[in-house]
């Protein structure tokens, strides 16, 4: 069995050239070491697996070469490597500043790579200060770490910092040609870009799931062969998702949704990947952002095809509702449950029946049109008539006035409603029942409509609205709203033709009673069987002397009525 060597080894840079997605790092280094500008404190920062060490290694090679040496030199008697993890102690730094004061046998300079610094102890970092703000000329500190923010600001001060950045999906996925290319491999444009993917950012965690997938699919990698040994979501299954999401198949949906755990995803996974599927497709509604799609050309074509099906509108939504179920998953009970109601909902969308009104009761015009509802001409009897809703402005009534004018002035009104009783069971006014029992009720109003000039105009006498008045506030009384029942017995009513004058002491008085005036209009009116009734009401500050508020006021009252009252209070010596 031959020897295996990984990729991400056998294909280490060996240049700057070489080294993927750090242009602007290697530049700068090379620039500095062309116009001997290169610090002797450096600091390479940044994720695993984008080329900090093989930086420094590149570095330290070139910074001791001047070009009599051999192809293969690596010069590594002028190298040190120290991985601070397991070098952590303030005796391991000594040693080091020990080594640091001998000069190179070969070359000009003595490299010290010191990989993951940031796992040093704090009495090692200050036993390095001192060495690493004055070394000696022949010294270079190459600190490598991928966490910056663990590192004194002391030890940062004294170096010059280099951040290196993720690599990109795309450099990723080109550099993966190359090798593939170079291994007589064939890939699938589609394959790598998933394992750009799924390295995020890292080179090395790219290479090694390369290798990895080259081993289970062999020469031929599909995006198929990737998919399955990756564990990971198709592209294909989301696409699958938005088309019946779309077509509002909800039962589809939800058998997709099954078959997709059954595979060993995760719902988490499943929905998080919908949400991303979806701006995916947001992104491809403008040309401008068409860039911002890290996804294969032929996996790309599929995304602007179907985005052109969805709206803005839609998509939006979507996000919305995914991102949502999202964030309450980890603390949800019942985790399946939560995103097939998600789906459900996201089915739900564009979905054209009653749900997209489901938070309001208002039955729009365009639901009666083809619903064969008609205008059915009802006549009054003469003794049961019953009509509600029917307020207008005060006009009086004089018997000049209605030879010249033949109508009432309620004929200016096109329609007339009935009081149309529901059933006597109580419902709750949040019940679904309700509801719908209202919303019956709204149809059969608009099914019956009523002429009015048949509205009864009759005559009536001052003791008859007297009358009725007077058993309006007894119904009041037996309902127990002593409140009203108060207001009303507080001021006289004065008809003056088929005006009714109210007066009251305070304008407050006066909006309550504007308030509950609609069923005392009813009352008179179907009483006295003359709807041209109107109600007036005024404020009349001048009465308010006559009502006793405050407990002063009331003692007063009390004291005129009976003036021995005050004579039991000083008798008794009583307080208010």
């Amino acid at each position: 069995m031959e020897h295996f060597i990984v990729s991400a080894r056998k294909y280490r840079p060996q240049t700057f050239k070489d080294v993927v997605g750090q242009q602007a790092i290697t530049n700068t280094l090379l620039n500095a070491i062309e116009h001997n500008h290169l610090a002797q404190a450096l600091l390479f920062t940044g994720p695993r697996g984008v080329g900090k060490t093989t930086c420094a290694r590149i570095l330290a090679k070139m910074i001791n070469s001047d070009g009599t040496e051999q192809e293969d030199e690596d010069f590594a008697f002028n190298i040190f490597e120290l991985d601070a993890a397991s070098n952590n102690s303030v005796d391991d730094i000594r040693n080091l500043t020990d080594q640091v004061r001998i000069p190179p046998q070969v070359g000009k300079y003595k490299v010290y790579i010191i990989d993951e610094v940031h796992m040093l102890s704090q009495a090692a970092f200050n036993a390095f200060l001192k060495t690493l703000e004055e070394p000696p000329k022949h010294c270079i500190f190459i600190l490598a770490t991928t966490e910056k923010h663990k590192i004194i600001p002391t030890i940062l001060s004294r170096c010059q910092i280099f951040d290196f950045k993720r690599i990109t999906v795309k450099d990723a996925k080109n550099y993966l040609k190359y090798i593939a290319e170079e291994q007589g491999i064939d890939a699938e444009d589609d394959a790598l870009h998933i394992i750009a993917q799924k390295a995020d950012g890292a080179m090395r965690d790219a290479l090694s799931i390369f290798d990895r997938v080259v081993s289970f699919s062999g020469k031929n990698l599909t995006r198929h062969a990737v998919t399955e040994n990756l564990n990971v979501l198709d592209y294909e299954t989301y696409f699958t998702s938005t088309d019946l999401i779309l077509d509002n198949k909800i039962p589809e949906l939800l058998i997709q949704f099954n078959e997709t755990l059954s595979k060993g995803f995760d719902g988490h996974h499943y929905i998080a990947g919908l949400a991303s599927h979806f701006r995916d497709l947001m992104v491809c509604k403008n040309e401008h952002t068409i860039e911002l799609l890290e996804v294969g050309e032929d996996t790309k074509l599929k995304y602007i095809e179907q985005s052109r099906k969805a709206s803005y509108e839609f998509l939006m939504k979507g996000i919305e509702l995914a991102n949502d179920c999202d964030l309450k998953f980890k603390n949800s009970k019942n985790q399946r449950l939560l995103v097939e109601l998600t789906l459900m909902q996201l089915a739900s969308i564009t979905f054209d029946g009653e749900k997209k009104n489901s938070k309001h009761y208002i039955i729009p015009a365009s639901y009666f049109k083809g619903k064969g509802i008609k205008p059915v001409p009802v006549t009054l009897p003469k003794k049961e008539a019953v009509v509600t809703n029917t307020v207008a402005e005060p006009v009086r009534s004089t018997p000049e006035s209605k030879q010249n004018q033949p109508h009432s002035p309620y004929a200016q009104q096109a329609v007339k409603k009935i009081d149309l009783k529901l059933d006597n069971k109580r419902t709750s006014g949040l019940s679904l029942k309700s509801i719908k029992a209202k919303k019956e009720h709204l149809i059969k109003q608009m099914e019956v409509v009523i002429d009015p000039n048949d509205l009864p105009t009759e005559d009536f006498s001052q003791e008859a609205f007297n009358k009725a008045w007077s058993a309006y506030i007894s119904a009041l009384n037996r309902k127990g709203e002593k409140i009203m029942v108060s207001m009303l017995e507080m001021s006289k009513p004065v008809l003056k033709g088929t005006t009714i004058h109210v007066e009251f002491p305070n304008e407050s008085l006066k909006i309550e009673l504007e308030r509950a005036q609609f069923p005392l209009m009813e009352h008179l009116r179907k009483t006295l069987r003359n709807f041209n009734l109107s109600l007036e009401i005024e404020v009349n500050e001048e009465i308010s002397k006559k009502y006793a508020f405050t407990p002063i006021e009331k003692y007063e009252k009390l004291k005129e009525k009976n003036p021995n009252i005050e004579l039991l209070k000083k008798t008794f010596g009583l307080d208010l």
